[in-house]
């Protein structure tokens, strides 16, 4: 089995989806940012003390030279990638009248940039293999803005036309380029603070479970490429389009 990249782990979709490809004999390798460093140590131990095998590294995804220096790094101590994924969000609300310069920007480079440098870099190292699987995760937003989203439906919206672009480009040369809209409340940290009855929702499906989200990512990896799905949808049975 290859390796796999998460970038972008967390207690939520990105160490699920880590937990998933490790359980199907991938090595895995996950970032974030380096303040969180000892919090994804923690996620890479109870991979390993799983059975699975996982390394973590604390990385900015909007520093070009970091991604190169991640990309290569992990080429050259851990293996070739199989598979990498981009799982930033940076979903935050303020009404367009309170959407600084500061605010869009700091938006658009972690939901969108850090998402551009991760598809450049898995398709540098990649097409000289001429195979391999980039997934990105997008959301609600990556299709349609709400009141109080400008900025994040903008990152999300332009993150997943770089990916229907890579997909067009990588394609034909061997690479499998996915676009996962995962569209409704999610059983995270989040959910478990915010949701005052989480725990019905959970119990009726009425909320994503990011285990059940982590396989469809293992599912996109594994599909031939007579069927290759470009863009997935995610919701609960109850979610409204």
């Amino acid at each position: 089995m290859g390796v796999c990249l998460v970038v972008g782990a967390g207690d939520g979709v990105g160490g699920a989806i880590a937990r998933a490809f490790a359980k199907d004999g991938h090595e895995v390798c996950i970032t974030r940012r380096a303040r969180n460093l000892e919090q994804l140590e923690e996620l890479a131990q109870s991979i390993r003390d799983d059975g699975g095998k996982a390394r973590a590294y604390g990385v900015d995804a909007r520093s070009e030279d970091e991604m190169i220096a991640l990309f290569d790094k992990i080429e050259r101590e851990v293996g070739p990638l199989e598979i990498v994924i981009f799982n930033i969000g940076a979903n935050v609300r303020f009404e367009l009248t309170e959407t600084t310069s500061r605010v869009f920007q700091k938006v658009w480079e972690m939901a969108c940039f850090a998402g551009f440098l991760t598809g450049r870099e898995a398709a540098r190292v990649m097409l000289p293999r001429g195979k391999g699987t980039i997934l990105f995760t997008g959301a609600s937003a990556s299709l349609r803005g709400r009141q109080g989203f400008s900025a994040f439906s903008a990152a999300k919206q332009a993150l997943r036309a770089i990916a229907q672009s890579a997909a067009k480009e990588l394609g034909p040369r061997g690479i499998h380029v996915a676009h996962v809209v995962v569209d409704g409340a999610i059983d995270g940290v989040f959910a478990r603070t915010n949701i005052p009855d989480r725990q019905e929702r959970v119990d009726r499906d009425d909320i994503l479970k990011p285990e059940e989200i982590a396989a469809n990512y293992v599912w996109l990896h594994k599909q031939q490429r007579s069927a290759w799905t470009h863009e997935l949808d995610l919701r609960p049975w109850s979610e409204s389009w």
